[in-house]
């Protein structure tokens, strides 16, 4: 026997304790309330995690009435990063993944983000988010973003994808907290 059914066996008899007034109502309560918030927990921890653009597909997906979960798998119109993070792998890992996520539900993985410190200046690299025509860099020379919080005018983490794309000089790469 498992342990949910354990705890759920247990529960079950104390609620006919509860019936005949060997167990009051109020210990009950408290023991189903435990009960239900470690399993609602476990339950939603167990949610499959997948990337962003895979999180997209299956809303795309779900919206279109004709298209059932195998719709997920066969469709001309499928993002090619989705076609690959499915097909070019060695084994149906992400195949069983993207089904459980449509049946079960999903999280959806965050990318990692990198702080850029000048390895000659020590000063981090920051982006001004308040012009929104072009991308201006600066250094960044107040409060160390590692240990202060820090506005939302600036942005002063980037992904990797971004970091590529950037053609930047020497900078130490900090994997930011989350």
């Amino acid at each position: 026997m498992t342990k949910f059914e354990e705890e759920f066996n247990y529960l079950i008899e104390l609620s006919g304790k509860v019936l005949i007034g060997q167990v009051d109502a109020e210990a009950f309560e408290k023991n189903r309330i435990a009960f239900f918030e470690r399993y609602e927990t476990d339950q939603q921890q167990a949610l499959p995690v997948v990337p962003e653009c895979v999180a997209e597909w299956i809303e795309y997906v779900k919206k279109d009435e004709l298209f059932n979960a195998l719709g997920l798998l066969d469709n001309d119109n499928m993002p090619k990063d989705v076609d690959e993070w499915l097909f070019l792998q060695s084994n149906d890992d992400n195949i069983n993944l993207i089904l459980r996520a449509w049946l079960d539900g999903y999280q959806v993985k965050k990318p990692q983000l990198f702080y850029l410190r000048d390895e000659l200046t020590g000063q981090f690299l920051a982006k001004d988010n308040q012009f929104k025509d072009k991308d201006r860099y600066f250094f960044w020379t107040g409060a160390d973003p590692l240990t202060h919080s820090i506005g939302t005018a600036w942005k002063l983490t980037f992904t990797q994808e971004e970091i590529d794309s950037m053609e930047t000089g020497s900078y130490e790469q900090i994997e930011a907290e989350e």
